[in-house]
């Protein structure tokens, strides 16, 4: 049997929709699957994945066995897979750093803050756990602005030899320092920023190129979001936003025939709208010109599960991190990077990533 073993960090709704997605493919054969890119990704089905190891800092989870605490209050996504065997991994404390918004203790009190050791200790802690644990790649999944608690994690993983898929805008695969530092331990890094199945960014990524291929002229754009989880609830804090603006527009603007100035382009997060949960509404804005000069518009409403949206884009990449160490490579996979991220290193159009992560695949693009 072939395996992938993952590390989650952070087990909020996106770790509930992949583990759910685990177990849910793998009592189902490749005819049966629906929602999946890849059913097959080297020897490896989307059920191979096991998580060997999980951090969070909320004590409803800490301590539970993952098969629970994936399923614990404020977890509030699509319940698609609700049978689970008990998976013998409990759920550990890990570092809170800037993982939590200040502003979040007011929605919540039963959250708990209370990192139990110093940052140095917890990072050796967390760092024995890896090892012990067999994990071989680290999955990244903590809160929109988490700068410094997901460089604390990157550490781990560097010193613990874990391949890493970054699925937030805290910018590490598109950073040339961190790019290097996990070439040079000769680890696969896959980020920035999961770029959902079929989620707004996507969507408006497509628009914009069709627009380009067509000749019609985008003059201006924009696409507003709003949610019920605690991603949308997280990002109420302005301040934790500039990367998630910044990879969320730059996805945009790298498929435009000329880019935007910036007061012609807004793409962001909008507000958080409790009752929603973890359904994200998305709605997108196109004003431009076509045959003649003359104006037209385009307004799309898009109504998507946020989480399970993510977590299909999320198994290919885990599974692409594993081929990429099976294969010795080290450093940014480009293809998988560029096809399933945000804010790759490089921008290409979605129809050359997906050739480029298909070559990935089979073999005949290196990374």
């Amino acid at each position: 049997m072939n395996t992938v073993k993952i590390a989650v960090v952070g087990v909020g709704n996106c770790a509930s929709a992949l583990i759910q997605g685990i177990h849910y493919y793998r009592n189902q054969s490749e005819n049966e699957a629906i929602g999946l890119m890849h059913w097959r990704i080297g020897d490896y089905r989307p059920g191979d994945i096991e998580v060997a190891a999980a951090f969070d800092v909320d004590r409803r989870k800490v301590g539970r066995d993952l098969s629970e605490a994936i399923f614990q209050p404020p977890n509030c996504t699509t319940v698609f897979q609700r049978y689970l065997p008990a998976s013998g991994v409990a759920v550990s404390m890990g570092a809170t750093l800037d993982g939590v918004a200040a502003h979040m203790s007011d929605y919540d009190v039963e959250r708990r803050f209370d990192p139990a050791l110093s940052d140095d200790r917890e990072q050796e802690a967390i760092i024995d756990e890896l090892r012990r644990s067999g994990a071989r790649v680290m999955v990244n999944f903590l809160p929109v602005g988490a700068q410094r608690a997901t460089e604390f994690y990157m550490e781990c993983a560097l010193a613990a030899g874990l391949a890493v898929v970054n699925c937030i805008p805290v910018f590490i695969a598109s950073d040339e320092q961190w790019a290097a530092r996990f070439s040079e331990r000769g680890l696969p890094l896959i980020g920035d920023d999961v770029k959902s199945q079929l989620g707004a960014t996507i969507v408006h990524r497509a628009l914009t190129d069709l627009f380009r291929r067509r000749g019609v002229k985008l003059d201006r754009t924009y696409q507003l979001n709003t949610g019920g989880n605690t991603d949308f609830l997280n990002m109420l804090d302005r301040g934790r936003l500039s990367s998630k603006k910044e990879s969320k527009t730059e996805a945009v603007q790298a498929v435009a025939k000329k880019r935007l100035n910036a007061a012609d382009i807004h793409i962001g997060p909008s507000d958080y709208v409790p009752w929603q949960g973890d359904n994200k509404i998305g709605f997108i804005r196109m004003e431009g010109r076509l045959f003649g000069d003359v104006a037209m518009n385009l307004e799309l409403r898009l109504s998507v599960e946020d989480s399970p949206n993510s977590a299909g884009v999320v198994i290919d990449a885990i599974r692409c991190a594993q081929l990429a160490l099976d294969r010795g490579l080290s450093g940014v996979l480009e293809g998988p990077s560029a096809y399933f991220c945000k804010h790759p290193p490089r921008q290409v159009p979605d129809d050359e990533a997906h050739r480029m992560v298909d070559r990935f695949i089979d073999g005949t693009m290196r990374n």
